[in-house]
């Protein structure tokens, strides 16, 4: 198991510390751990939906959905998870995961409101991903927003569409969104994957380029928050669960603290500015309900 001194990195530190929330975080860390528990690997093999985070070959980071029968991710080791697929066509992450290097994952079971998160080294195999963890912990059910999967939609050619602004469709879909999903990476590179969610409107777009989100209450590690401390690249996925489109941004992210710009709830907010844009109809065959908003959103 990690030890506390390896679990934080100091823009992790930083802002714990700014927040007055260290001792909580240090309390809370202890939870990380290398290997995965035998609970975390059943969890895994229950889902049909992954996202994985990653930086291409220019340094940009991307986060990508994958998504398979229940199955398609499980453990193979204390230490190893195999991934029964890759990124479609067009996807950003399809070429650059043909190499070796550091990710984030996260699997995130909206019906239970559950989630777990893994960082560690991911590698292409025969068949798909091979990620041999270095982090792995789960994460509280705050802010997910409950939705089942009503139907699997196959056989669909994925349609990519490339941009540098949002479009006037695109900008009612981010307005619209209760979840999104942030990659990010320390100053070493080491990638994280992380879950966003709130009610419709929590993530405002503030120009075609431009976009802002607020850090509500979660586990006070301030893992994502802690990577934009220490490197401002970060890219959003940005699903619309019902069509199963998707919106990969990515860009740069600066953490406000000026309290003129938090929402309710807020803890401080996040103004990301976006580079390149990737749409993708048919990024994956999963159709989901209508949600429930969680109840504990701001």
């Amino acid at each position: 198991m990690n030890t506390l001194k390896s679990v934080f990195h100091a823009g992790e530190l930083a802002v714990q510390q700014r927040m007055g929330q260290a001792d909580i975080a240090a309390r809370v860390g202890r939870m990380i751990r290398a290997d995965i528990p035998f609970a975390a690997a059943e969890f895994l093999t229950e889902q049909p939906m992954i996202v994985i985070a990653a930086a291409d070959a220019d340094g940009r980071m991307w986060a990508s959905q994958l998504s398979g029968p229940p199955g398609f991710v499980h453990t193979s080791g204390d230490r190893a998870i195999e991934v029964d697929t890759v990124p479609v066509a067009g996807d950003p992450l399809a070429d650059p995961l043909h190499s070796t290097r550091n990710v984030g994952m996260i699997a995130l079971q909206p019906g239970l409101r559950r989630r777990m998160r893994v960082n560690g080294v991911i590698a292409p195999t025969a068949h798909g991903l091979h990620i041999d963890t270095e982090q792995v912990y789960s994460n509280c059910p705050k802010y997910i927003s409950r939705r089942e999967v009503r139907e699997w939609v196959t056989g669909a050619t994925p349609m990519v569409r490339r941009g540098a602004a949002l479009d006037s469709a695109q900008q009612q879909l981010v307005s619209r969104t209760d979840a999104f999903f942030v990659a990010s990476a320390d100053a070493n590179g080491h990638a994280d994957a992380s879950h966003r969610g709130g009610n419709p409107g929590f993530l405002q777009v503030l120009s075609p380029t431009r976009l802002r989100w607020p850090d509500y209450r979660g586990n006070s590690m301030f893992m994502t928050l802690g990577n934009i401390a220490a490197d401002p690249r970060c890219g959003l996925l940005i699903p619309d669960w019902q069509t199963g489109v998707t919106l990969q941004l990515t860009g740069t992210a600066e953490i406000t603290w000026d309290e003129t710009t938090f929402t309710t709830g807020a803890q401080c907010s996040i103004d990301f500015t976006l580079t390149e844009i990737v749409e993708i109809s048919g990024a994956t065959p999963l159709r989901w309900s209508e949600p429930e908003l969680s109840p504990v959103n701001p």
